[in-house]
């Protein structure tokens, strides 16, 4: 009997260690492709010049690299405020009511939607109705998507706080909103601040609704009530090119952003432990 436990445990644990050692091999393959091939047209021109002219050699990703930034950065300057605060009052305030199951349910919801469902929600309320694309539009479903993660993110951090930390603001008189923002957010700050980075890094990489909202610009554009270029629309249409040099182009932008949200994935891990680190 021991013996078969035995058995079982090493076939678990073989199993546990093939599954890892395969997605280990797709990454690993993966970005030995995005290195491998991202790296043919990496140089300095990349980051300070324009996508060229169909057939030309040389220029760049400037253009959508300062796009995706601006839709990305103002997407999740819409969602925070939103997501935070929906977050602490469903932890805080709605608790176990009937509203706030309600809205978890469509939070989660909201969660595993597709993203060209939500880019087609917003085309049909902000670029349709004015006949035109912009990236305000591009960041208002960036926003959307990453809502639901900052939102949960927000309301099991806050439900970690110990009662007797909220006990203690009660007990010198301060009202729940200020225990909350005084006490509650700073316990818990490092957590919510990971579920921020996390969120950024996951629309940093759409596609699927800035081809229905922001769309593109072959241009340098600062002007978000108009289209707008971004690297994740720019790398599809330069992929999709027969020109060599615009297919080098899509892989070094492929490099970039799979670059950057790993970086921003290592960041947000790091953020709790850094602070546990300050506090000791």
């Amino acid at each position: 009997m021991k013996k078969s436990r035995q058995v079982k445990n090493w076939l678990f644990k073989a199993a546990c260690y093939l599954a890892t050692g395969i997605g280990l091999f797709i990454l690993a393959a993966i970005m030995y492709s995005l290195i491998e091939k991202g790296t043919n047209a990496l140089s300095l021109d990349v980051f300070v010049e324009s996508v060229p002219a169909p057939g030309d050699s040389g220029g760049g990703l400037a253009n959508a690299i300062v796009g995706s930034l601006m839709i990305s950065l103002m997407g999740i300057l819409i969602a925070i405020p939103i997501g935070v605060l929906a977050g602490t009052w469903l932890a805080e305030f709605g608790r176990d009511s009937k509203v706030a199951d309600t809205i978890r349910f469509m939070n989660g919801m909201l969660m595993s939607s597709p993203s060209i469902l939500i880019g087609l929600f917003v085309y049909l309320l902000f670029v349709a109705p004015f006949h035109h694309f912009s990236g305000w539009a591009g960041a208002i479903s960036l926003a959307i998507i990453a809502l639901p993660m900052i939102i949960s993110t927000t309301e099991e951090m806050l439900k970690l706080v110990p009662p007797s930390l909220r006990e203690a603001g009660a007990g010198i008189g301060a009202p729940l909103w200020k225990v909350t923002t005084a006490l509650s957010y700073k316990s818990v700050g490092a957590g919510i601040i990971t579920g921020i980075l996390l969120s950024f890094a996951r629309i940093a990489g759409e596609t699927a609704p800035l081809l229905f909202t922001a769309l593109s610009n072959s241009f340098m554009s600062w002007d978000m009530s108009g289209p707008m270029a971004n690297l994740p629309v720019t790398i599809y249409n330069l992929a999709m090119s027969p020109y060599e040099t615009w297919n080098d182009l899509a892989w070094t932008g492929a490099l970039i952003i799979t670059t950057s949200i790993l970086a921003l994935n290592i960041i947000s891990r790091s953020i709790p432990s850094l602070l546990n680190r300050r506090k000791l």
